[in-house]
């Protein structure tokens, strides 16, 4: 790291030191013991522009006190029929970890649907599995590894991109400005599987307008993927849709053991739901929580990726017209994290 990055961290951990009581405390909940490392995050985010770094981070706490996201690990959705179909209707999931010990989070783009639950809930599950991700699976693979672990993996599997996920697009947007201004630059590489044949061309269109940091993170697997992604982990990590051809995103299990990472009965998802209720258990001990109250201000969007958006409807509208069909936007809306 250069000296200009880290006088950009002097000066980022100097105004840090300012801020009052309450934002600290959220504060805590962010860096996990790891401040330097969380201010290089949002000084990345900022292309280390050390005024826009502050204001960005510092807005993340306001909207993390005005949210209560330090408690949100204690509200799971209930009953637990409607997360569950939370589960089948918003595909993601840990399938397993790198080699290098980095959480490999799978993610079915194309057959989401979001249409089992309101879009307060799709968010509320998200911002849990950021906060779990951030809380919990890094933390632990922190101390297993010996060494700092703060980004994860993405594998996107876009089988099945249709037109009705053009009905998802402003509550992808709400989830990808959460992620873009409060979860920046957690993930390591993205790797898109399965990719339509429209999917080359738009990707040209698309690519020009993304950031230089991000485009470097993104990988387009064309064809089967297993031989490139187990150059990075094991057999066993590898997300069920990239195990064998036209296993796609079914139910699949192995001596009782479910090998689909987004179902509800997966062994991750089964220890978060588990985490979820434990931690409102305490909650309630010390004071009542009022549940199914849960609402998330969603951060207003940043002006570029409100141009990024425009431009990849516009295009995907253009080669639906053209074509007879339009796919879906889901899934290039999720570089943002």
């Amino acid at each position: 790291m250069g000296m200009a990055a880290q006088e950009a961290i002097r000066q980022l951990r100097s105004l840090m030191e300012e801020v009052d009581e309450p934002l600290r405390c959220t504060y805590e909940n962010i860096h996990q013991g790891y401040p330097t490392e969380t201010l290089v995050r949002f000084l990345k985010a900022r292309d280390w522009n050390v005024p826009k770094a502050y204001e960005m981070l510092v807005n993340c706490l306001k909207w993390r006190i005005e949210n209560d996201i330090d408690n949100i690990l204690a509200n799971p959705i209930n009953p637990i029929e409607l997360y569950r179909a939370v589960r089948d209707s918003q595909l993601i999931g840990l399938s397993g970890y790198s080699k290098e010990g980095f959480p490999v989070i799978a993610m079915g783009v194309g057959l989401s649907t979001y249409d089992k639950a309101s879009v307060n809930k799709y968010v509320q599950s998200h911002i849990q599995m950021n906060e779990y991700r951030d809380r919990v699976v890094l933390p632990q693979a922190t101390k297993k590894h010996g060494r700092y672990i703060g980004t994860c993996i993405k594998v996107l599997d876009m089988t099945g991109l249709r037109l009705s996920a053009l009905n998802q697009i402003k509550l992808l947007s709400n989830i990808s400005s959460v992620d873009d201004l409060n979860y920046p630059e957690k993930t390591e590489t993205y790797y898109i599987v399965n990719p339509p044949r429209i999917f080359s061309a738009c990707w040209k269109v698309v690519k020009p307008l993304l950031q230089e940091r991000t485009r470097r993170k993104i990988q387009v697997l064309h064809g089967c993927p297993r031989d490139e992604l187990l150059k990075i982990m094991d057999y066993s990590s590898l997300p069920h849709f990239c195990k064998k051809e036209g296993s796609g995103s079914s139910q699949r299990s192995e001596n009782g053991v479910v090998n689909n990472c987004f179902s509800f009965d997966h062994a991750f998802h089964q220890q978060l739901y588990n985490f979820m209720k434990e931690q409102a258990l305490l909650m309630e001990s010390v004071a009542p929580i009022k549940q199914g109250s849960f609402q998330v201000a969603i951060p207003d969007p940043d002006p570029e990726d409100v141009k990024i958006t425009r431009t990849i409807e516009s295009t995907f509208h253009m080669f639906g017209n053209q074509n007879g069909l339009v796919s879906s936007l889901n899934g290039l809306k999720v570089f943002g994290n």
